[in-house]
């Protein structure tokens, strides 16, 4: 795709840049000879879009680190505050997130009650049960209110008290009610970044391109839970792909199996998988064969869920059935890709949080 043809709604990152992302992963991983290398190097030193990514890199590990010490962060609060009450502030802070977790869970229930929770585009977690949620959550702001706190946090817990019950009754689309309490999440406590998401995806699935991508690369750039900016990449990258904008979904790819979420945490494992789709889209045929390959040997205990990916990308084999040969490699370097699936025996319930 030209420049000149790219979707207005795609990052302004330049070419060099996501080459030199792509490049700074091999370079981790041990793949990136020494002139490549050293150009990755020199490019970092004299870019100040890359400069400032890696700054922001830095951000987070020191944010981790605090998070690994939970004294010290409470003391470094504390010197900030100054002689304020520490517990009790911290306290708000926990009952805000309460309802704010409240509100994203409700939200998300709603969300994959209107659209299809199928495994191949579910962002997180399963949802919770709505009528018991929706309970708990009026039993806890009737506890907050009853203490007293009703203005805790700078919120009005009457009106959350009020949505929870009959406002969120009188809003007849479930997409509307998963869209209006993922708002009042966020609104609630702004730094949750599960909320984030899954309002992200609610736009996505709506079309809304433009805010759906400029949503993930904010949850990419400054979200604490790696897994969550590991969410975020796998759907900025499935964006990027369907603009054609393959090396960027592959800078994304790349991040999450970098970060080592793809090894680490079982609803990250299919990554491998779409690295292999982008590379096959890309023509670059060696590389895609060797993402196939790797991501089988890495789960062997998963190969029958590689081969459901694989029978599903119809679009991917088309991909791979235009390019001479490609089918016959990869009938040879990965024979298990064609086995033929078992049948069903019951009712198959799919790991949450897969969203190949």
């Amino acid at each position: 795709m030209s420049s000149a043809s790219k979707p207005w709604w795609i990052d302004d990152l330049k070419d060099v840049c996501v080459q030199f992302q792509l490049d700074l992963s091999c370079l981790v991983d041990g793949e990136l000879d020494g002139i490549p290398a050293a150009r990755a190097i020199a490019h970092l030193e004299t870019c100040p879009d890359c400069n400032s990514f890696f700054d922001d890199a830095r951000s987070q590990v020191r944010a981790h680190r605090e998070i690994a010490d939970p004294e010290a962060l409470i003391e470094r609060y504390a010197s900030l505050v100054g002689d304020r009450d520490t517990e009790r502030e911290i306290e708000t802070i926990e009952l805000v997130h309460r309802l704010s977790t409240i509100f994203y869970q409700l939200g998300k229930a709603y969300v994959l009650t209107a659209i299809d929770p199928d495994f191949h585009t579910r962002v997180f977690e399963q949802c919770v049960s709505v009528e018991p949620t929706q309970t708990e959550g009026r039993g806890f702001v009737d506890g907050v209110l009853a203490s007293g706190r009703d203005g805790a946090g700078g919120l009005d817990w009457g009106e959350a008290r009020h949505m929870l019950n009959g406002r969120l009754a009188r809003i007849e689309d479930p997409l509307e009610k998963g869209r209006r309490l993922l708002q009042e999440a966020i609104s609630a406590d702004p730094s949750h970044e599960e909320a984030r998401l899954y309002l992200a995806y609610v736009q996505a699935h709506e079309g809304k391109t433009l805010r759906a991508a400029a949503s993930y690369r904010q949850i990419f750039r400054c979200a604490i839970d790696p897994a969550n900016r590991a969410h975020a990449a796998v759907q900025l990258g499935r964006l990027y792909a369907q603009q054609e904008e393959y090396r960027k979904a592959i800078a994304c790819s790349r991040w999450v199996i970098l970060s080592g979420l793809a090894d680490e945490d079982e609803r990250f494992f299919f990554v491998r998988f779409n690295l292999g789709v982008y590379y096959a889209d890309l023509r670059d045929r060696k590389r895609s064969l060797a993402a196939f390959r790797e991501l089988l040997d890495r789960n062997p205990e998963r190969v029958m869920d590689v081969v459901e990916f694989f029978r599903n990308a119809t679009a991917t084999q088309a991909v791979i059935g235009l390019q001479a040969g490609f089918a016959e490699e990869l009938l040879e370097m990965c024979p298990e890709l064609f086995r033929q699936p078992e049948a069903p025996t019951a009712d198959v319930v799919t790991a949450p949080g897969e969203e190949q």
